[in-house]
């Protein structure tokens, strides 16, 4: 596809679902696959350097007000067209932007955004090209959850579930399962990951999106 000044702009699949219910590995396979960028929606988490880390700790992240959707949909907007954008340096462990330092990203033929509230924001759904929901029940979720955490994050199994209880499920609940509704296609999260690869690749292609001499 070409832009209106000759910039070639990406095919833009939209990839939500609840937290552990496989979306971003589905995101990053499918990213391997076609040679797409992977564009991730945590990233724009708004920064929190005015408050005291203890207070930082609090607060609820599963909330899409903790996005800034603004700056999320103006650079989204951007790669949607074709441009470079300077993308924030999001620092998990301190939850604050690494000050004076961006990310230069421009988008490749196909450009996959990946979070919790990815089909959440209306602002955004004017932009995709195709919708997936990835689908899996909470027990799934919350062991995948789980792991991530205490493997990854250090975090107890106290801790994990207690947070999952208080604002991951609830949030999922009452905010990203009913965002899959308007999908294009639902795929398992917890099915094969090859299956739903080919899944989505097949969906692309019977849409124009995707043809199979392009591997």
């Amino acid at each position: 596809m070409s832009g209106a000044e000759g910039k070639r702009t990406p095919v833009v699949v939209g990839i939500g679902g609840c937290s552990g219910s496989g979306k971003t590995t589905l995101a990053a396979a499918l990213a391997g696959r076609l040679g797409a960028t992977h564009f991730y929606l945590d990233s724009y988490y708004r920064d929190l350097g005015y408050l005291a880390p203890s207070e930082r700790m609090q607060q609820n992240f599963d909330d899409p007000a903790l996005i800034e959707v603004p700056l999320l949909a103006a650079h989204l907007g951007a790669l949607a067209q074709g441009e470079r954008i300077e993308r924030p340096v999001y620092d998990f462990a301190t939850h604050t932007r690494v000050a004076g330092q961006t990310e230069s990203l421009v988008a490749e033929r196909y450009l996959l955004v990946d979070g919790l509230f990815a089909l959440y924001f209306p602002t955004l759904q004017p932009m995709y090209d195709l919708r997936i929901y990835v689908d899996a029940p909470d027990e799934v979720c919350l062991e995948r959850r789980l792991r991530r955490d205490m493997e990854e994050r250090g975090r107890t199994a106290e801790t994990v579930l207690r947070q999952y209880e208080s604002t991951v499920r609830p949030a999922g609940l009452k905010l990203v399962r009913p965002s899959g509704k308007d999908a294009d296609l639902v795929v398992d999260g917890n099915g094969a990951m090859g299956r739903n690869v080919e899944q989505v690749v097949a969906e692309m292609q019977k849409r124009g999106f995707y043809a199979r001499s392009a591997d």
